[in-house]
């Protein structure tokens, strides 16, 4: 399937991003028959637990230059009928000063397993994220999934703007875990918690102070990586 990008809702140009899926199977990279869509669908913008379930925002796929034409129950539906998932959950908080996608949930919240969810908490009530976050975190607490809080990372700074830097930005790979670090005093504790959580896997920790400069850490620049919970 090949969705619509938009450059997170028009902020980008995207013409030459949207060529290449059609490039690939121009060139018989995948053997399988291509279907153009046209709806927005970019791959930070969902979670899927592997069983049925995706969690995503009503910040991102609500926003109105992702899919103006359609509504909230309708861009479910299609969320099921082309991932043929069987439920869809939406969280209407939530997000990350110095974001550029509407609060993508690979930032927020991740499912580490089919029942268990690892969230971004902020414990500093100071925050400019403070009371956005709780309201997030009591949303899933409503929900049937085992939760994990994760540190929050201290204020970053680039050219005098905060950077969206996350530990939910992590990324499965074959028989490990990716975790960003951005050389912050939580690094060492949010790897302790992933080692405590994926006992069989290899957890490394990987240095994303320049990549988060770009507004997106690990996760977010492989994000159409394969999964295997």
């Amino acid at each position: 399937m090949d969705f619509t990008f938009n450059g997170w809702g028009l902020k980008f140009a995207a013409n030459y991003d949207n060529l290449v899926t059609r490039r690939l199977f121009q060139k018989r990279v995948f053997k399988s028959p291509l279907k153009t869509l046209n709806f927005v669908l970019e791959g930070g913008s969902i979670e899927s637990n592997g069983d049925g379930i995706l969690l995503t925002n009503t910040q991102c796929l609500l926003e109105e230059n992702r899919n103006p034409e359609f509504s909230k129950d309708e861009i479910e539906e299609r969320l099921k009928r082309y991932l043929k998932v069987k439920e869809v959950i939406f969280l209407n908080h939530g997000f990350l000063e110095g974001d550029d996608t509407d609060s993508h949930i690979d930032t927020l919240a991740r499912f580490v397993s089919k029942d268990t969810i690892a969230y971004v908490k902020c414990e500093d009530e100071e925050d400019i994220h403070f009371k956005e976050l709780k309201k997030m975190e009591e949303e899933l607490k409503k929900l049937p999934f085992n939760l994990i809080p994760l540190p929050f990372v201290k204020p970053k700074f680039y050219e005098g703007e905060r950077l969206p830097a996350t530990y939910a930005n992590f990324l499965f790979i074959n028989n490990a875990v990716l975790v960003p670090t951005y050389n912050d005093e939580n690094d060492e504790k949010a790897i302790k918690i992933f080692e405590k959580l994926f006992p069989k896997r290899d957890v490394i920790g990987i240095d994303s102070t320049i990549l988060i400069r770009e507004h997106g850490s690990i996760h977010c620049a492989t994000m159409h990586s394969f999964k295997k919970l």
